[in-house]
Protein backbone atom coordinates (compact mmCIF):
# COMPACT_ATOMS: atom_id res chain seq x y z
CA UNK A 1 0.00 0.00 0.00
CA UNK A 2 2.63 2.04 0.94
CA UNK A 3 4.66 1.64 -2.01
CA UNK A 4 1.71 2.31 -4.36
CA UNK A 5 1.29 5.63 -2.52
CA UNK A 6 4.54 6.40 -3.09
CA UNK A 7 4.68 5.66 -6.71
CA UNK A 8 1.66 7.36 -7.13
CA UNK A 9 3.69 10.62 -5.49
CA UNK A 10 6.42 10.34 -7.60
CA UNK A 11 4.34 10.47 -10.55
CA UNK A 12 2.40 13.23 -9.52
CA UNK A 13 6.15 14.97 -9.03
CA UNK A 14 7.52 13.91 -12.02
CA UNK A 15 3.83 15.48 -14.39
CA UNK A 16 4.73 18.49 -12.32
CA UNK A 17 8.01 18.85 -13.22
CA UNK A 18 7.07 18.19 -16.59
CA UNK A 19 4.38 20.70 -16.68
CA UNK A 20 6.83 23.60 -14.99
CA UNK A 21 9.60 22.87 -17.72
CA UNK A 22 7.23 23.03 -20.63
CA UNK A 23 5.28 26.20 -18.97
CA UNK A 24 9.46 27.65 -18.97
CA UNK A 25 10.45 26.47 -22.30
CA UNK A 26 6.89 28.09 -23.66
CA UNK A 27 7.88 31.36 -21.77
CA UNK A 28 11.16 31.42 -23.15
CA UNK A 29 9.83 30.87 -26.79
CA UNK A 30 7.70 33.92 -26.13
CA UNK A 31 10.07 36.13 -24.72
CA UNK A 32 12.79 34.89 -27.44
CA UNK A 33 10.15 35.91 -30.07
CA UNK A 34 9.66 39.52 -28.39
CA UNK A 35 13.11 40.20 -28.47
CA UNK A 36 14.27 39.28 -31.75
CA UNK A 37 11.12 40.84 -33.91
CA UNK A 38 11.76 43.79 -31.79
CA UNK A 39 15.82 43.90 -32.79
CA UNK A 40 14.60 43.28 -36.85
CA UNK A 41 12.25 46.13 -36.38
CA UNK A 42 14.52 48.14 -35.06
CA UNK A 43 16.84 47.63 -37.86
CA UNK A 44 13.78 48.02 -40.52
CA UNK A 45 12.86 51.48 -38.91
CA UNK A 46 16.31 52.53 -39.89
CA UNK A 47 16.85 51.03 -43.23
CA UNK A 48 12.87 52.32 -43.97
CA UNK A 49 14.86 55.79 -42.77
CA UNK A 50 17.68 55.60 -45.27
CA UNK A 51 15.25 54.77 -48.08
CA UNK A 52 13.29 57.73 -47.52
CA UNK A 53 16.58 60.06 -47.11
CA UNK A 54 17.99 58.09 -50.70
CA UNK A 55 14.26 58.94 -52.19
CA UNK A 56 14.70 63.03 -51.52
CA UNK A 57 18.60 62.93 -52.84
CA UNK A 58 17.43 61.12 -55.28
CA UNK A 59 15.00 63.71 -56.49
CA UNK A 60 17.04 66.54 -55.85
CA UNK A 61 19.57 64.76 -57.80
CA UNK A 62 17.00 64.28 -61.19
CA UNK A 63 15.61 67.76 -60.83
CA UNK A 64 19.55 69.52 -61.19
CA UNK A 65 20.55 67.31 -64.14
CA UNK A 66 17.26 67.69 -65.52
CA UNK A 67 17.50 71.90 -64.89
CA UNK A 68 21.18 71.38 -66.63
CA UNK A 69 19.95 68.86 -69.38
CA UNK A 70 17.55 71.67 -70.08
CA UNK A 71 19.92 74.60 -70.48
CA UNK A 72 22.89 72.28 -72.25
CA UNK A 73 20.00 71.27 -75.05
CA UNK A 74 21.29 70.05 -78.43
CA UNK A 75 24.12 72.24 -77.78
CA UNK A 76 26.41 69.63 -75.87
CA UNK A 77 25.09 66.63 -77.19
CA UNK A 78 27.36 63.81 -74.92
CA UNK A 79 26.13 66.00 -71.59
CA UNK A 80 22.70 66.02 -72.36
CA UNK A 81 22.50 62.47 -73.72
CA UNK A 82 24.67 60.84 -70.54
CA UNK A 83 23.02 63.32 -68.00
CA UNK A 84 19.49 62.30 -69.25
CA UNK A 85 20.63 58.59 -69.32
CA UNK A 86 21.92 59.75 -65.22
CA UNK A 87 18.40 60.93 -64.94
CA UNK A 88 16.73 57.73 -65.86
CA UNK A 89 18.57 55.46 -63.82
CA UNK A 90 18.20 57.42 -60.56
CA UNK A 91 14.55 57.77 -61.59
CA UNK A 92 14.39 53.95 -61.31
CA UNK A 93 16.30 53.87 -57.98
CA UNK A 94 13.53 56.24 -56.90
CA UNK A 95 10.59 54.07 -58.03
CA UNK A 96 12.06 51.15 -56.38
CA UNK A 97 13.39 52.55 -53.41
CA UNK A 98 9.68 53.82 -52.26
CA UNK A 99 8.54 50.15 -53.53
CA UNK A 100 10.81 49.06 -50.61
CA UNK A 101 9.47 51.62 -48.29
CA UNK A 102 6.18 50.42 -48.72
CA UNK A 103 7.35 46.40 -48.50
CA UNK A 104 8.85 47.48 -45.39
CA UNK A 105 5.55 49.04 -44.13
CA UNK A 106 3.68 46.31 -44.75
CA UNK A 107 5.57 43.95 -42.30
CA UNK A 108 3.45 42.92 -39.98
CA UNK A 109 5.04 40.70 -36.84
CA UNK A 110 2.08 39.30 -35.53
CA UNK A 111 2.20 37.14 -38.86
CA UNK A 112 3.53 33.88 -39.65
CA UNK A 113 7.32 33.59 -39.78
CA UNK A 114 7.05 32.35 -42.50
CA UNK A 115 5.41 35.10 -44.23
CA UNK A 116 7.93 37.49 -42.52
CA UNK A 117 10.87 36.20 -44.27
CA UNK A 118 9.30 36.28 -47.48
CA UNK A 119 8.94 39.58 -47.21
CA UNK A 120 12.91 40.09 -46.17
CA UNK A 121 13.71 37.73 -48.70
CA UNK A 122 11.70 40.21 -51.52
CA UNK A 123 13.48 42.99 -50.03
CA UNK A 124 16.60 41.42 -50.27
CA UNK A 125 16.36 40.22 -54.18
CA UNK A 126 14.82 43.73 -54.99
CA UNK A 127 18.05 45.29 -53.61
CA UNK A 128 20.40 43.32 -55.49
CA UNK A 129 18.79 43.75 -58.64
CA UNK A 130 18.47 47.85 -58.12
CA UNK A 131 21.86 47.46 -57.21
CA UNK A 132 22.65 46.17 -60.43
CA UNK A 133 20.87 47.87 -62.60
CA UNK A 134 22.65 50.99 -60.74
CA UNK A 135 26.21 49.59 -61.85
CA UNK A 136 25.05 50.14 -65.60
CA UNK A 137 24.90 54.00 -65.44
CA UNK A 138 28.82 54.04 -64.31
CA UNK A 139 30.23 54.90 -67.75
CA UNK A 140 27.89 57.80 -68.34
CA UNK A 141 29.47 59.60 -65.38
CA UNK A 142 32.85 58.99 -67.93
CA UNK A 143 31.34 60.60 -70.92
CA UNK A 144 28.96 63.97 -69.92
CA UNK A 145 31.97 66.47 -70.21
CA UNK A 146 33.24 64.84 -73.81
CA UNK A 147 32.80 67.50 -76.79
CA UNK A 148 33.61 67.52 -80.60
CA UNK A 149 35.65 69.90 -80.42
CA UNK A 150 37.54 68.58 -77.56
CA UNK A 151 38.07 65.09 -79.64
CA UNK A 152 39.14 67.03 -83.15
CA UNK A 153 41.74 69.49 -81.59
CA UNK A 154 42.93 66.25 -78.22
CA UNK A 155 42.45 63.29 -80.17
CA UNK A 156 45.63 61.22 -79.00
CA UNK A 157 44.51 61.84 -75.45
CA UNK A 158 41.19 61.44 -76.36
CA UNK A 159 41.52 57.95 -78.52
CA UNK A 160 44.69 56.94 -75.83
CA UNK A 161 43.27 57.80 -71.92
CA UNK A 162 39.29 59.39 -72.21
CA UNK A 163 37.79 56.14 -74.30
CA UNK A 164 39.70 53.40 -72.47
CA UNK A 165 38.79 54.69 -69.39
CA UNK A 166 35.32 54.85 -70.29
CA UNK A 167 35.47 51.04 -71.80
CA UNK A 168 36.78 49.91 -68.98
CA UNK A 169 34.05 51.63 -66.73
CA UNK A 170 31.48 49.90 -69.94
CA UNK A 171 32.94 46.64 -69.39
CA UNK A 172 32.83 46.53 -65.71
CA UNK A 173 29.31 47.89 -65.51
CA UNK A 174 28.31 44.84 -67.81
CA UNK A 175 30.15 42.64 -65.28
CA UNK A 176 28.65 43.62 -62.41
CA UNK A 177 25.21 43.49 -63.79
CA UNK A 178 26.08 39.81 -64.64
CA UNK A 179 27.65 38.70 -61.40
CA UNK A 180 25.76 40.17 -59.12
CA UNK A 181 23.59 37.94 -57.51
CA UNK A 182 22.57 35.98 -54.38
CA UNK A 183 24.65 33.49 -55.71
CA UNK A 184 27.56 35.10 -55.29
CA UNK A 185 27.15 36.83 -51.50
CA UNK A 186 29.99 34.90 -49.87
CA UNK A 187 32.20 36.28 -52.59
CA UNK A 188 34.74 39.18 -51.21
CA UNK A 189 33.87 41.48 -53.65
CA UNK A 190 30.77 41.19 -52.86
CA UNK A 191 31.06 41.91 -49.33
CA UNK A 192 32.98 44.75 -49.92
CA UNK A 193 30.25 45.96 -52.89
CA UNK A 194 27.31 45.16 -50.36
CA UNK A 195 29.16 47.04 -47.24
CA UNK A 196 26.55 49.67 -46.70
CA UNK A 197 23.59 49.87 -44.05
CA UNK A 198 21.29 49.65 -46.70
CA UNK A 199 22.46 45.62 -47.37
CA UNK A 200 23.66 45.32 -43.68
CA UNK A 201 20.01 46.12 -41.92
CA UNK A 202 18.46 43.85 -44.06
CA UNK A 203 20.54 41.04 -43.45
CA UNK A 204 20.50 41.75 -39.76
CA UNK A 205 16.76 41.74 -39.37
CA UNK A 206 16.82 38.65 -41.49
CA UNK A 207 18.93 36.62 -38.83
CA UNK A 208 16.68 37.84 -35.87
CA UNK A 209 13.54 36.29 -37.69
CA UNK A 210 15.88 33.69 -38.72
CA UNK A 211 16.20 32.51 -35.22
CA UNK A 212 12.63 32.20 -34.21
CA UNK A 213 12.43 30.11 -37.31
CA UNK A 214 15.69 27.71 -35.71
CA UNK A 215 14.45 27.95 -32.43
CA UNK A 216 10.81 26.86 -32.96
CA UNK A 217 11.68 24.48 -35.47
CA UNK A 218 14.38 22.60 -32.63
CA UNK A 219 11.55 22.97 -30.42
CA UNK A 220 9.02 21.33 -32.79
Amino acid sequence: METSIENLLQDYRKRTEETSLMHAMQLNIGLLTVLQKQRANSKLRSLAAIKIIAVILGIIWVLFLAVLVYGAGFKYPYFSISASAIIIFTVIAIVVYIKHFILISQINYSESITATQKKLSELKLSTINVARVLFLQMPFYTTWFWSSTWIHYDELNFWLITFPITLAFTVLAIWLYKNISPANSHKKWFRILFNSPEWTLVIKANEFIKVIDDFENEDA
